[in-house]
C-alpha cells in the first residue's frame, strides 16, 4: 500500500488541516452535530441490533459512537473495538462491553484486555475526510482499508464524519475501500453509481437489511429496530 509521494504529501497536508478544523469547532456546535448524527444512526441503523458491531473510541474531536453502541447492546447486539496487532496488518476486533477491563493501545486509545476476537457484521468508521464517492481519508496507517479488504463476508461499512470533513476527493487508489454509507449531521447517504445518494431512514434500514442478506451477514431488522 505504498502511496505515490505526491499523493502521500497531499493527504498528509489535508489530514492535518481537517483534524485542526474539527478540533477547533465550538463545543456547542460539536454537541449539536453529534446529536444529529446519533439521531440518524438510531433512525436508520437500529436494525444492527442483531449484529456484531465494530466501532472506534473517539479521538481528536471525532463523533462519539459509544451511546449508540450501548443502546444496540441493550437490544441484543455485540460490540467490538479495533486492535492494531502490527504495522501493515489488518485490525483485530475484540469484544467490548461497558466496564470491561481495558489497556492502552495505539494512540493511547483504550482496547479490551484479552476478550474474544470477533468478526464484525458492521463497522462504524470515523473519517478525517469524506470524498464524494464515499472515499474516506483516515489517519494514514491504512488499517481499515486492509481490514475491509480481507474480511469475508464484507461488513457493512458506515463512515461517520461532520460536514466540515467534506473534501473534493481523497484521491482513492485501487486498495482504498469505499464506504457503503456516510452519515453527517445533515443526514444519511448511500453509495450509489460511483457517488453518494441522500436517503431517508426507512430506505436506509431497507438497504442495510438487503446488504446483510446479500453478503451473508447476521440479519438486520427491516424496521430499523423501531418497535
Amino acid at each position: 500500500m505504498t502511496l505515490p509521494p505526491e499523493i502521500a504529501s497531499r493527504r498528509k497536508a489535508e489530514r492535518a488541516a481537517l483534524i485542526a478544523r474539527r478540533r477547533a469547532a465550538p463545543a456547542a456546535e460539536h454537541a449539536r452535530w453529534s446529536a444529529r448524527i446519533e439521531a440518524h444512526l438510531r433512525q436508520g441503523f437500529g436494525g444492527l441490533e442483531g449484529m456484531i458491531v465494530g466501532f472506534c473510541w473517539p479521538f481528536q474531536g471525532e463523533f462519539d459512537a459509544r451511546p449508540f453502541v450501548r443502546d444496540l447492546r441493550r437490544r441484543g447486539a455485540r460490540a467490538a473495538l479495533p486492535v492494531v496487532v502490527g504495522k501493515g496488518q489488518p485490525l483485530e476486533f475484540r469484544e467490548w462491553w461497558p466496564g470491561v477491563a481495558m489497556i492502552n493501545g495505539v494512540y493511547d486509545l483504550p482496547v479490551p484486555d484479552g476478550t474474544a476476537v470477533v468478526r464484525p457484521d458492521a463497522l462504524l468508521i470515523p473519517a478525517v475526510g469524506i470524498g464524494p464517492a464515499g472515499d474516506r481519508l483516515g489517519y494514514g496507517g491504512g488499517f481499515f482499508d486492509r481490514t475491509l479488504a480481507q474480511l469475508e463476508p464484507a461488513p457493512i461499512a458506515v463512515g461517520l464524519a461532520f460536514e466540515l470533513s467534506r473534501m473534493p476527493t481523497s484521491e482513492p487508489l485501487a486498495h482504498d475501500v469505499l464506504m457503503d454509507f456516510v452519515i453527517t449531521e445533515t443526514g444519511i447517504e448511500a453509495a450509489a453509481g460511483g457517488g453518494l445518494e441522500r436517503i431517508g431512514a426507512e430506505e436506509c434500514a431497507r438497504r442495510v437489511a438487503g446488504l446483510a442478506e446479500v453478503r451473508g451477514l447476521a440479519p438486520a431488522r427491516l424496521d430499523g429496530g423501531r418497535s
